[in-house]
């Protein structure tokens, strides 16, 4: 398989590592700095093209990809709350592809599994209340994170005491402290913390008078995000529309 990549940080440079080793073939790398590499014929010949860039910048790789005719495996986060509507409608009216995930891990897919069975078990046992933790190294642009923002709605899918999410505590780099959001007993806080080079740590606790229950996910390294993005790309090759990990993965 023929794949580019957009956005060549540590993430990409892991699935450049991975995609090789698996048998693919790079054929353009695409950065900040060679933007005009988008116009290039070497990059119209991707069967797919994995984008792990920023919130900013996400949408108009899609639509750049889009123009040349290429599918996007992309892990970016913060971009849907604007143009998500306009994605899904270009993916669905227009035959462009995109795969998107907040998080690509395998483990986090078995994860988002169990996490959405316990709220389901959870939806009869109203004394426990819920939150959820995520921790991320301190170049994190966005907070929440993408994968706590996903597991937050599938809990409130499936509880009928929660109508939505809100930002919690934030935890900064510089040890300061921004208080939650939180003003209902009917909103689910995601806290947020930002240290050292932590690649990610996601929890999900229920909490009662008297006990508490969390489970937790915990990468050691960027390197599942990686292989999961790349298996996103071998399924998205022979697959078409908005695409997402519950089709990769369907526990």
């Amino acid at each position: 398989m023929k794949i580019a990549l957009i956005g060549y940080g540590k993430m990409g440079r892991m699935i450049e590592e991975i995609a090789l080793s698996r048998g693919h073939e790079i054929v353009s790398i695409i950065d900040a700095d060679n933007q005009t590499d988008f116009e290039s014929a070497a990059f119209a010949s991707a069967d797919v093209a994995i984008e792990f860039t920023t919130p900013q910048a996400a949408y108009g790789n899609y639509l750049k990809a889009f123009a040349r005719g290429v599918k996007v495996v992309s892990g970016s986060t913060g971009w849907q709350e604007a143009h998500g509507a306009e994605i899904e409608r270009l993916c669905q009216e227009e035959g462009h592809t995109l795969f998107w995930s907040s998080n690509f891990s395998v483990g986090v897919a078995l994860f988002s599994a169990v996490n959405r069975q316990l709220a389901k078990l959870m939806n009869g046992f109203p004394q426990y209340d819920v939150e959820l933790t995520e921790t991320h190294h301190i170049h994190k642009l966005d907070a929440p994170s993408g994968t706590a923002i996903t597991l937050a709605q599938d809990i409130i899918d499936q509880l009928d005491r929660k109508d939505g999410w809100v930002q919690g505590e934030q935890h900064l780099a510089d040890g300061s402290l921004i208080p939650s959001r939180q003003t209902s007993e009917r909103q689910l806080p995601i806290n947020s913390i930002r240290r050292d080079e932590v690649p990610g740590i996601h929890s999900v606790t229920y909490e009662s008078e008297a006990d508490s229950i969390t489970i937790t996910h915990d990468a050691h390294s960027r390197r599942g995000f990686a292989l999961g993005a790349v298996l996103a790309a071998e399924y998205t090759k022979t697959h078409h529309g908005l695409l997402t990990m519950d089709l990769l993965f369907p526990f």
